[in-house]
């Protein structure tokens, strides 16, 4: 059975180290992907320049080539379900019996503000990191830091903004870090646990505005209330929507455009199609755009595809109902969550990153014969 593999997310990382079981089951197993991966658990600690640049980069083609998997450096462009096939974005076709889609997620962008100069998203991660090139190469050259805008209150909105008054306390330059959006609050943390977080950034010269940026002018922004404030810079940290992929497929999806699957993975509408990490959502009990979902989510795709191959049952998909999050403020500390229970200091950053790097540093390695095929 032919299986193409769209996408290097935490789900399909894993995967390819169940390869040899898959190839054994009978599977033909394929890997469409750009050659690097950036691990997002470590994206902020670069931009802050507390980790070196490639902390979080993992070569993805290095590791297909390892289990024997083929790789295509390339993303996939459109995918044709009647006809069994994909088309990559330099026009090759690839047919396939079976396609599992982990292409990770999008920053939302409601005000067209994205294809504007001077504007960075969180997703896809290589403009984060392209961010933190950019502005250490400008306090290099100006010895100050730009007037920086980050655009939404949510928690990567609040990370992305300590991250970037970590760069510029690492540079020994004063910070000039406006978050805007509505009062930070909402669901992702108690309320108790957003004040500390806010109040922290704030004491390190972060600024927060109660506004909407809705344009982006000649070093300005403007808000929906008509007010212009300096920008040399703006960061869109404005929620997390599925890529326009997995809208054209004309299956079920979600109010961000998620694809809604069942607890085998498969999508609603087409059995043949499964979907795990950003992209997709459970119909029947949804959860958000968090990595660990998909890291274990990987054994139990690994174990339905080679079921299907075989004409054997596929398992069910059990997540979590409370899951470890670990923010990342810049400045050494970092804010633990887990369910209500709340923790900000220094080891709540020091286990994150025995955590991330670890999960970096299994997922570089090439199982050997006899190891337990877990990301």
């Amino acid at each position: 059975m032919r299986i193409l593999l769209a996408g290097a997310g935490h789900a399909h990382l894993g995967l390819l180290r169940h390869a040899r079981r898959l190839r054994t089951a009978g599977v033909d197993l394929s890997l469409i992907s750009p050659p690097r991966f950036h691990y997002s658990g470590l994206a902020t600690g670069i931009l802050s320049g507390a980790l070196a640049p490639d902390a979080g980069e993992i070569d993805v083609a290095r590791l297909a080539a390892d289990v024997g998997v083929a790789f295509h450096p390339s993303e996939v462009a459109a995918i044709d379900r009647e006809g069994r096939q994909i088309t990559l974005e330099d026009g090759t076709t690839l047919p396939w019996d079976a396609l599992s889609l982990n292409i990770g997620s999008r920053t939302a962008d409601l005000h067209a503000l994205g294809d504007a100069a001077g504007v960075w998203a969180v997703k896809p991660l290589s403009q984060l990191l392209d961010l933190g090139r950019w502005l250490n190469a400008e306090i290099a050259l100006t010895g100050r830091c730009p007037a920086l805008v980050v655009a939404g209150t949510g928690q990567a909105g609040i990370e992305v903004t300590a991250a970037l008054v970590g760069l510029c306390e690492r540079s020994c330059v004063t910070p000039r870090v406006t978050l805007v959006g509505p009062p930070p609050g909402g669901v992702w943390a108690p309320p108790a646990a957003i004040r500390s977080v806010v109040a922290a950034i704030e004491r390190r010269g972060a600024s927060i505005l109660d506004g909407t940026v809705v344009s982006r002018g000649e070093r300005r922004c403007r808000l929906a209330s008509g007010q212009e404030i300096g920008c040399d810079a703006l960061v869109l940290a404005t929620g997390l929507v599925a890529p326009r992929l997995a809208g054209g497929l004309d299956l079920p999806v979600d109010p961000a455009g998620r694809l809604m699957t069942l607890p085998t993975l498969q999508t609603t509408e087409d059995a043949r199609i499964f979907a795990t990490g950003d992209c997709a959502v459970g119909a029947s009990d949804p959860r958000p755009c968090v990595g660990v979902f998909g890291v274990r989510a990987s054994p139990v795709l690994a174990h339905n595809l080679a079921a299907l191959a075989g004409g054997r049952p596929l398992r069910a998909f059990r997540p979590q109902t409370t899951w470890l999050s670990i923010m990342d403020l810049g400045d050494g500390t970092g804010l633990a969550l887990r369910g209500h229970a709340w923790w900000l200091g220094r080891l709540p950053l020091s286990l994150k990153r025995r955590l991330d790097l670890g999960f970096v540093a299994r997922a570089r390695a090439a199982p050997v014969a006899g190891e337990r095929p877990d990301v």
